[in-house]
């Protein structure tokens, strides 16, 4: 019998005798970035030992853990009367899980004029949009409306589709059959700064 192709024991290179002496993974790297990619890693083994590669591994896993995530406190703050403080942390919380649970779907906007003053969406705050979520009556939303960005809260009755303000100076949007209307996403938060 002839013994032929597939797998044989011993064959291949044998795990953690790469330039790194560890483990590999397959990865899809396009065409036109793969000398760049060698070059990188060509580069970083050449400046850094062995020793530290496990350190700056170590480090750079504490540093993005520390650079993406801020303490909670467990003790509530008052906004009335005035409680004791107590400093326990009660967690580490990362802003991207919590502004952006659907990160890929998840964009900004920055807010001009006062149209949604009443909803606490000021000139200059930020927006959190997620396109992810379903439209639906009661959201606010940032809408293109014949061209024009805008953000109000979507209203659909039985007389029409509308965008609403959030202050009285401003008037309703109804939207006609007419209209060209793409609804870019639901706001999610929106980042105030004092």
């Amino acid at each position: 019998m002839l013994n032929h192709g597939g797998k044989r024991m011993g064959a291949g290179r044998k795990k953690g005798s790469g330039a790194f002496g560890e483990a590999t993974k397959v990865v899809r790297i396009p065409e036109s970035q793969v000398e760049t990619v060698k070059l990188w890693l060509d580069n970083y083994k050449e400046h850094v030992s062995d020793a530290s590669l496990e350190k700056l591994d170590a480090i750079s896993g504490m540093l993005e853990e520390a650079t993406t995530t801020l303490p909670l406190y467990s003790h509530k703050v008052a906004a009335g009367f005035p409680s004791p403080a107590d400093d326990y942390i009660e967690a580490r919380l990362d802003l991207n899980e919590k502004l952006a649970p659907n990160f890929n779907s998840t964009f900004l906007l920055k807010v001009q004029g006062e149209s949604m003053r009443d909803a606490g969406i000021f000139d200059g705050d930020i927006l959190v949009v997620d396109r992810s979520i379903t439209p639906r009556s009661g959201k606010i939303v940032i809408a293109a409306l014949d061209g024009e960005l805008t953000v109000k809260r979507l209203a659909i009755r039985q007389d029409g589709t509308y965008l609403l303000p959030e202050n009285p100076d401003f008037p309703e949007i109804p939207v006609h059959s007419e209209s060209d209307m793409v609804i870019w996403g639901v706001v999610t938060s929106c980042i105030h700064q004092f």
